[in-house]
């Protein structure tokens, strides 16, 4: 133990000798493992921000969505025509088994205005469930109640984003007017901020409306009683499946599609959408992750070539140390020691950098985080061992001189 000591401290007394070429030689290291280190901590921070948004929507939804039509023998894409009716959803609520709640919607980009000051965004026609079933809770003033659907009453709620660049900071928002398409609406209640959705759209700039009152004063439509989504939660997740099949074929017989026919709608659920997001999340960290490595990789040969120089030139030294009795495991454990240590300073200083740089990330651009300890270690721990692989030919090399012909080396 007392000799491996004296070589760590000879180690670190060699390495001062050159403090830059030491400092450039790890920059690999740094680099690599703060990449990795980085590029691990966006990853799982992006998955539980995803996770997160999949449960305040509902693991347990169903997303019913118009499909591809033919009409004429021009096929369209998803959504190029209206084929899912309030009809269809309330058949659905009373005919599919195991059913917890079901609401459907129409939506426009539309401008809102309030005195002086407009804004485009999104409004959205639904019912009564559309909070309880998209988890949203009024953060004040209240939701619309079945009564203003029944009556299409003028009234609207507004989501966080519109209601901060229509309203002045500390103007009562509650009870205030706005329009849309020149028809008053009574502001009565803001929903709490969900933030952004999976594809980085703003949840929170919208306006929703009573069904009615959008679809008879404000957006309007061709036919009565379309809608441009459905959206189902079962009483319970493991239900999706069954559910999925009962849906598809009571659509497919209201709808009158022939056997033969593909269907004109398209049913997604939450877990279909988490596992394509989880994926490509996935995809994505493997690659940033082995451009990382592969910075390590080059980091090691680093210092493979500043080690083989420093061998040439300690030459002399090697003779010397062997002539006064070093045995060949002594010269090699030095040289050895030495790439360790050079890894090992790298790998703490490339942890900090990477731990560092993702707190910036999340403070400067809002991409969230999360630290995993166990990134951290295996990073450190790959460096280290990146330090071994390629310190053990110089190592070698040095170990394996001829004392005579390195005591004549000039």
């Amino acid at each position: 133990m007392s000799f491996l000591w004296l070589t760590i401290l000879s180690a670190l007394r060699i390495l001062r000798r050159n403090p830059l070429r030491a400092g450039l030689t790890m920059l690999g290291i740094v680099i690599g493992v703060g990449a990795v280190v980085g590029m691990v901590s966006l990853g799982q921070g992006a998955t539980a921000s995803v996770q997160r948004e999949i449960a305040s929507l509902g693991t347990n939804v169903l997303i019913i969505i118009p499909g591809a039509t033919t009409t004429g023998g021009v096929r369209g894409g998803l959504g190029s025509v209206s084929t899912l009716t309030v009809d269809d959803a309330r058949d659905i609520e009373k005919r599919v088994g195991d059913i917890g709640l079901v609401t459907y919607a129409s939506r426009s980009v539309l401008q809102v205005i309030h005195e002086h000051k407009n804004w485009n965004t999104i409004a959205l026609g639904t019912t009564t469930t559309f909070t309880d079933l998209r988890n949203w809770p009024v953060a004040d003033g209240s939701f619309f109640t079945q009564a203003d659907e029944d009556s299409a009453a003028k009234v609207v709620v507004l989501g966080k984003t519109v209601a901060d660049n229509l309203f002045e900071r500390g103007e009562e928002v509650i009870g205030a007017q706005i329009r849309i398409k020149n028809v008053p609406l009574r502001v009565i209640g803001i929903l709490s901020p969900k933030g952004q959705s999976l594809s980085g759209q703003d949840q929170d700039d919208l306006v929703v409306l009573p069904f009615t009152t959008a679809e008879r004063k404000v957006l309007g439509t061709k036919f009565l009683g379309t809608v441009g989504i459905i959206m189902v939660a079962t009483q319970h997740r493991y239900s999706i499946p069954a559910a999925v099949e009962e849906i598809k074929e009571l659509l497919r017989a209201r709808h009158r599609i022939h056997p033969a026919e593909e269907n004109d709608f398209t049913i997604r659920t939450m877990e279909d959408v988490a596992k394509t997001v989880a994926g490509a999340s996935r995809t994505m960290m493997m690659m940033l992750l082995s451009i990382a490595s592969i910075s390590l990789l080059v980091g090691g040969i680093g210092i493979m070539n500043i080690l083989l120089v420093s061998v040439t030139e300690r030459t002399r030294e090697i003779g010397i140390r062997m002539a006064v009795g070093a045995k060949r495991a002594h010269i090699l454990l030095q040289f050895l020691v030495e790439a360790i240590i050079l890894t090992a300073i790298g790998g703490v200083a490339g942890v900090i950098f990477g731990i560092a740089g993702a707190r910036l990330l999340t403070r400067l651009i809002g991409w969230p985080t999360i630290i995993s300890s166990q990134a951290v270690a295996v990073a450190f721990l790959f460096s280290l061992a990146v330090g071994i692989f390629f310190g053990l030919y110089p190592a070698n090399k040095a170990s394996r001189m001829n004392p005579i012909e390195a005591l004549h080396y000039e």
